[in-house]
């Protein structure tokens, strides 16, 4: 079903070219881990060779919708998170591509609950089919985790205080149960904010990590991407906040390096897995014409021969 919202790819040409090292006729197998609206999908499928295929993820229902209209036998979507990219064999891909963000048909719907610029309801699951919605969760917790939820994944240092509004509300109308009603407790709870940054900005973004378990999904697919990676296979991850960049960063570095037993100070040292190869942020050019691309970061690194 073709909605009025449309979606700008963040780094297009710069993952693409990343990702297939190059070459304008690629033979192998690719990941495209997050589908979204296909932009990376279809960039991708342009420059492969006719033998070569592309498996995508999306555990969106839309997303695999907007997949179904690509008629191409070299492509393939499976309605999974990318933390389902370990179920591929091992050494059987020459490139992974995870691309972070939310896709703007996501945040610019208001029946999803993603943005605090619409009134909608409450939801903000990547996967409407199942788990529950922030709405839901907001109606039971507890405020210590409802702290630490904004605390840890929205850095958010009015945590305690929008925690305590959250239940207190709670208590005297019920549970909250749309995204106005959140964003303007926050806005009530929260004294100083930065410069042109809604004061909801950090809550709606821990909410909707924590109730799609993004960030450890994220590092479930990061380490399954080390074994169906094929030797020489590009790794391409796009982050667009610290939280995501920390753990790519992270985990391209523990992967690029040697490893010493020092209870075997003599052996040989295990090999790296990883080679660190670029980091890429979007043109000057690309974040005039599409803001949401500012704070993106790609990381790219190649599966050393050692598998």
């Amino acid at each position: 079903m073709n909605t009025p919202w449309t979606h700008t790819t963040v780094l297009l040409n710069e993952a693409v070219e990343a990702l297939l090292s190059g070459s304008t006729a690629a033979t192998g197998t690719y990941v495209d881990a997050t589908f979204g609206r296909g932009g990376h999908a279809r960039a991708i499928l342009a420059r492969l060779a006719p033998e070569g295929r592309l498996i995508a993820f999306d555990k969106d229902a839309e997303a695999v919708a907007e997949a179904a209209r690509i008629s191409d036998a070299r492509f393939s979507i499976r309605h999974q998170g990318f933390r389902s990219l370990g179920e591929l064999p091992d050494a059987s891909v020459a490139g992974v591509l995870m691309d972070l963000g939310v896709s703007s048909p996501q945040i610019d719907n208001p029946v999803r609950g993603f943005s605090f610029r619409f009134d909608g309801p409450l939801d903000m699951r990547m996967d409407t089919t199942r788990g529950e919605s922030v709405a839901d969760w907001l109606a039971t917790a507890e405020l210590q985790q409802i702290a630490e939820v904004i605390r840890d994944y929205g850095e958010e240092r009015f945590a305690v205080q929008i925690a305590k509004a959250i239940v207190a509300r709670r208590q005297e109308r019920g549970a909250i149960s749309t995204t106005t009603e959140l964003a303007e407790l926050v806005a009530g709870a929260v004294k100083t904010r930065e410069p042109g940054q809604n004061p909801a900005t950090r809550t709606f973004q821990a909410f909707r990590i924590f109730i799609n378990a993004e960030l450890e999904e994220l590092q479930q697919a990061l380490e399954a991407s080390l074994s169906v990676l094929q030797p020489q296979g590009r790794l391409a991850v796009i982050s667009f906040h610290s939280l995501e960049d920390r753990i790519v960063k992270q985990f391209i570095a523990r992967h690029s390096k040697e490893v010493y037993d020092r209870r075997a100070p003599f052996a040989a040292p295990k090999a790296m897995k990883l080679r660190a190869l670029e980091r890429i942020k979007p043109s000057a050019a690309e974040v005039h014409g599409n803001p949401r691309s500012r704070s993106a970061i790609l990381r790219v690194a190649e599966r050393t021969q050692e598998v």
